[in-house]
């Protein structure tokens, strides 16, 4: 999956620069705060990068189950093939498109971590995987309802057809109360357990839940939230163990993990069954980590951590993730003493679960970013403006003029990938060492 970038297709790429893969971009000698750079500009640090691949492979592996990291965080073929080399099992996605894009990148093995119950989307997922024999991509059921919908799709397959077709691979969903989707109670998710074991249209490979979303940066309350989803995990696989329900797989699944808690899943996502028990965490955040919401949770990670785990055995265990992704602005405006308006705004930068924190700044003409200023905060976007407020006191309200260069950390970065169809990868020091290319 080769992309061409150009300045016609790509927001952020230089109108100066001839089109080209974004394989080349790092042989170009480019720097993101060269005079001529155009900004805004979403950046991913590499070296951060390198050490989050690391840190939470290292994770995984003491836990002794495997990683699946959600693919929706950034649909970038480059970070996919990253996560693989890194040693991730496979890529979790949220629907049969993102799949189709995965496979499409090299993905072989993935989980589609959301219910697929339309005809078009069935269709498409089986011709997927009879073009792609090794596929293996299960996604979520929660409902006889959904079942229903399978098995009628399934019914319209002719007899002779259906000998090649493999059925789908499921899994249980179990949810939560008050939460998204998922079964509510044990009773229901074993009921539809024993349906789907009974179906010809899917196979039962396992039991998924999340717990990502109620996290609250509690740690007693996030540890009786895990446990408590977990030990009904642990029931439920038990029982469709001992009913037989498994027969029909080689191994079966356990997968949950967002990227609030991940630390208290990991332990939890291996019962001990009559067959092969693969646990599958799906934090997908981690790669880039954040400066806001993941930053504050994982900080409560990293203690726990380093309560439990010998200093010997993973010396690097308390640094924690570090934030890769910044978006590079520009000082546009200071039209009031301590305000300075930046030319990034929601169309930008994330802003669903927090506003941009300011990170570093550098002068027009310089090179060279030092730490911005504690009591800088962004307090308001509109859809291509930020209002930086750089606060009353000190010499801070003054540094600021039209044409410096602001550098914004995210919250939550999903929703600021979604939003470039290209970053620059970049060393510390700025200079452009590559690109990856998102698929949204």
């Amino acid at each position: 999956m080769t992309r061409v970038l150009s300045a016609a297709a790509c927001k952020g790429y230089p109108s100066w620069a001839p089109p080209m893969p974004a394989s080349a971009v790092g042989q170009q000698g480019w720097h993101v705060l060269q005079d001529d750079w155009p900004l805004p500009s979403a950046t991913l640090k590499r070296a951060a990068l390198a050490h989050n691949l690391g840190w939470m492979q290292q994770l995984v592996n003491r836990a002794g189950v495997d990683l699946a990291p959600h693919g929706k965080t950034t649909l970038s073929p480059e970070l996919f093939q990253m996560q693989l080399a890194q040693g991730a099992w496979g890529i979790t996605f949220a629907s049969v498109a993102q799949l189709a894009f995965g496979v499409a990148a090299g993905v072989q093995r993935a989980i589609i971590a959301n219910q697929v119950l339309l005809a078009h989307d069935l269709t498409w997922l089986a011709k997927l995987r009879q073009a792609h024999t090794a596929l293996q991509a299960p996604f979520l059921l929660d409902s006889i309802e959904q079942l229903a919908a399978i098995e009628s799709h399934w019914a319209r397959i002719p007899p002779e057809n259906q000998r090649t077709v493999p059925p789908f691979d499921v899994l249980v969903e179990l949810g939560m109360q008050s939460g998204r989707t998922g079964c509510r109670t044990l009773e229901q998710a074993l009921v539809l357990a024993h349906a789907a074991h009974a179906s010809p249209a899917v196979r039962l490979v396992g039991v998924e839940c999340y717990e990502g979303l109620w996290a609250k940066g509690d740690h007693v309350a996030d540890t009786t939230l895990v446990n408590g989803l977990l030990q009904t995990v642990h029931v439920l696989t038990h029982a469709c163990d001992a009913a037989g329900l498994f027969a029909d797989t080689p191994e079966v699944l356990v997968t949950s993990g967002g990227s609030a808690v991940y630390d208290l899943v990991a332990d939890r996502l291996k019962p001990t069954l009559s067959k092969p028990v693969r646990g599958l965490l799906r934090s997908g955040c981690y790669i880039t980590h954040d400066d806001g919401f993941y930053k504050r949770l994982g900080h409560l990670a990293c203690e726990r951590l380093t309560q439990t785990v010998p200093a010997h055995e993973w010396p690097d265990c308390g640094s924690g993730l570090r934030a890769a992704l910044e978006v590079w602005c520009v000082v546009q405006s200071r039209p009031e003493p301590h305000l300075a308006i930046l030319n990034a705004g929601k169309r930008d930068l994330s802003f669903d679960m927090g506003a941009p924190v300011p990170v570093r700044w550098c002068p027009a003409g310089l090179r060279t970013p030092e730490a911005a200023p504690p009591e800088w905060r962004v307090v308001q976007l509109n859809d291509q403006h930020a209002y930086l407020d750089m606060g009353s006191s000190g010499a801070s309200s003054s540094q600021l003029v039209p044409g410096d260069r602001v550098a914004l950390g995210i919250s939550h970065p999903c929703t600021t990938f979604d939003k470039w169809p290209w970053m620059p990868l970049v060393s510390d020091t700025g200079d452009v060492t590559g690109a990856i290319t998102t698929g949204f």
